[in-house]
């Protein structure tokens, strides 16, 4: 017979990769999805056509733009916390009153704020190929950024290392140990 206590699965964890345009969110997503073997999703799939034209004319979201697919982010997050599995979703999460909205999904939620200069991101934007996010619209990015405050459950990591060091930084700081999960067996990609 098993005990009760044998039952109770781990609360699932939700790793919110956020930051302006150009951090290294997508980078960094991927390497930790390959190490903890965690289902991962970009916050651009969950974007309606509209904010992606707005976005593409470059014209920055307003608030009303954005309640929208936060919830559908947070709903996805609450859909895979139900089914037992730990998460990865890249998301700028540029206010705190957007990560509260986040922080709604079941499992528990947590930031990983990756920083650096405006004068080290610009040129990353300029060299990207095939993002709608105009480098224009960087400058409205960090006007907006409101960095992790005390009692938000994250950290803060800055990208002037390689984006396997970004990751092992964000993993220590954290206290999460690489190496897939028990519930990566059954995650898989958004989609």
């Amino acid at each position: 017979m098993t005990s009760p206590a044998a039952d109770v699965r781990p609360e699932p964890v939700h790793l919110v990769i956020m930051g302006v345009s150009g951090s290294g969110k997508t980078t960094l997503a991927r390497i930790l999805q390959t190490r903890l073997g965690w289902p991962y999703a970009e916050a651009d799939e969950f974007h309606p056509q509209a904010n992606i034209d707005k976005m593409t004319a470059g014209t920055p979201l307003t608030d009303e733009d954005r309640w929208p697919w936060l919830a559908a982010m947070r709903d996805w997050l609450t859909e895979q916390a139900r089914a037992g599995r730990s998460t990865i979703v890249t998301c700028s999460a540029l206010r705190r009153t957007y990560r509260d909205v986040l922080r709604e999904a079941e499992g528990r939620v947590r930031f990983v704020h990756l920083t650096a200069a405006p004068d080290v991101i610009a040129p990353r934007l300029d060299h990207r190929a095939g993002h709608f996010m105009p480098p224009s619209l960087l400058p409205s990015q960090f006007a907006t950024l409101e960095p992790l405050a005390d009692g938000e459950d994250g950290a803060v990591v800055v990208v002037d290392v390689p984006p396997e060091e970004v990751a092992d930084r964000a993993l220590a700081a954290l206290g999460i140990a690489s190496g897939p999960t028990p519930d990566a067996a059954e995650g898989g990609a958004r989609g």
